[in-house]
């Protein structure tokens, strides 16, 4: 069983294949102009070729669904769609922040904390505990004094396109935070949404091709 993953959310333009819930083929490129329109179709055309599969082979789509770029989103979704619509196959879609957390669940940390960049002194943000489940759900968050509070004396994982930004804060505000706050860069990658996509594709959790929308958060200016 074969899902295409697309996650454009971020810089990183990320497809990659999956067959029963493993990683088959991958394809990704982090841009910093955001070049997915140009690189997307590319990716999916390589990683198609990378697992010897054809679009005619495939049994759902999985995208990223946000938050995140704008305009990635919308280029991932929508080709999504075309896809499932071309080959009358299920939507599936996964938070672009569980992908970010997703590499660390089950490590020595107390809570993941997943920050993407939503300029400013903004960031989209949720909270996962080590087994993955979502502790805090996914919303647009302004650093200030009280943020993440109640959880500053645990061992926390930050990890996202924003640590930058999230760790000069905390330690502008206090800097013994640093003994308890760990700080990884990184983007969402469509080869941790195959683990997820799998189980929701088995559990008949599709998405309206028709009618999904992206997960923005906030309006687009």
């Amino acid at each position: 069983m074969h899902i295409l993953h697309i996650e454009s959310s971020s810089k990183n333009c990320s497809v990659s294949l999956g067959t029963n819930g493993k990683l088959n083929s991958l394809c990704e490129e982090i841009s910093l102009d955001f070049k997915h329109n140009e690189k997307l179709h590319t990716f999916v055309e390589w990683a198609l070729e990378g697992a010897e599969i054809e679009l005619k082979d495939l049994h759902a789509v999985s995208v990223g669904k946000g938050p995140g770029s704008y305009t990635g989103l919308r280029i991932g979704v929508a080709s999504a769609k075309g896809f499932c619509f071309g080959n009358d196959i299920p939507l599936l879609s996964i938070n672009s922040l569980y992908s970010l957390a997703f590499p660390f669940f089950h490590l020595e940390y107390d809570f993941i904390i997943p920050v993407m960049d939503a300029r400013r002194m903004e960031v989209y943000t949720c909270v996962y505990d080590p087994t993955g489940n979502e502790v805090e759900s996914t919303h647009p968050h302004v650093l200030a004094k009280s943020s993440f509070e109640k959880y500053r004396d645990k061992k926390i994982l930050f990890v996202g396109d924003a640590v930058e930004k999230t760790q000069s804060f905390f330690r502008d505000l206090d800097p013994n935070l640093q003994n308890f706050f760990t700080y990884e860069l990184s983007y969402p990658s469509a080869k941790n949404m195959i683990e997820a996509s799998f189980q929701k594709y088995n559990s008949k959790q599709w998405e309206d091709v028709a009618y999904f929308d992206p997960l923005y958060l906030k309006e687009w200016k």
